[in-house]
């Protein structure tokens, strides 16, 4: 009796239909297996925010699975106060993992009867600053040319910034209480201005005395105004 042989065209065909029955099948498969079911919660990217918060904040269905679509949980996350964007993924068989970019802060500010962080626009941020203690200056208020400014300062002169204790607007210009000294700026201050009021502030820094002689009512409250 003569066997049929298959032309190698049909072993093609064969093998894709084959995968695409794997590539759609598996998904509706595991959904249905609790060995699929997403039992581990990694997040990435967290410096601020709590994971516990986050948790809680996110909603995640109590029977998801790794093969679900995770973009309600992304957006969720995305849209979640102090975070900047998020993507979610999966790790098999049962992780989901939660990539965070949060938005930094560059002050602290009163809050009620305490401090909460603050970034560059001004707004105060949901994290605890006694959980990551960051070593941040203190605006006196919310205010997002304080913040855009400290911002400036940080990225164009972290040495500068680091030395900043206080900030706050003062008419129409933005105050940094530095080592005891006022240094003023105007809210779009360059980084060639504040390079040169640094340098001058560090030169009266070192001839203080004589300066403090020609006016004592300036004793240690000498002011620098960067920019025209």
């Amino acid at each position: 009796m003569a066997v049929r042989r298959l032309k190698p065209g049909w072993y093609v065909l064969g093998s894709i239909a084959l995968v695409l029955a794997v590539w759609f099948g598996a998904p509706a498969a595991g959904r249905r297996m609790s060995f699929f079911r997403v039992r581990r919660i990694e997040f990435s990217g967290l410096q601020y925010g709590a994971p516990g918060d986050m948790l809680a904040r996110l909603r995640i269905p109590e029977r998801l699975s790794v093969f679900d679509d995770f973009d309600p949980v992304a957006r969720r996350a995305a849209g979640l106060p102090g975070v900047r964007k998020a993507s979610v993924s999966r790790r098999f068989p049962a992780t989901l993992r939660i990539e965070i970019s949060e938005a930094e802060p560059v002050a602290v500010t009163p809050r009620g009867d305490g401090l909460r962080l603050m970034d560059e626009q001004g707004r105060v941020l949901p994290f605890d600053p006694s959980r990551s203690a960051p070593d941040l200056p203190v605006a006196a208020a919310p205010d997002s040319a304080v913040g855009k400014l400290l911002g400036r300062v940080q990225d164009f002169d972290p040495t500068l910034f680091a030395q900043v204790s206080t900030a706050w607007r003062e008419q129409d210009d933005i105050v940094l209480e530095v080592g005891g000294r006022r240094l003023m700026f105007r809210p779009d201050a360059t980084a060639e201005e504040m390079r040169a009021v640094t340098a001058v502030s560090e030169d009266l820094a070192r001839r203080g005395r004589s300066y403090r002689e020609l006016d004592g009512r300036f004793a240690g409250q000498v002011i620098v105004r960067g920019g025209a």
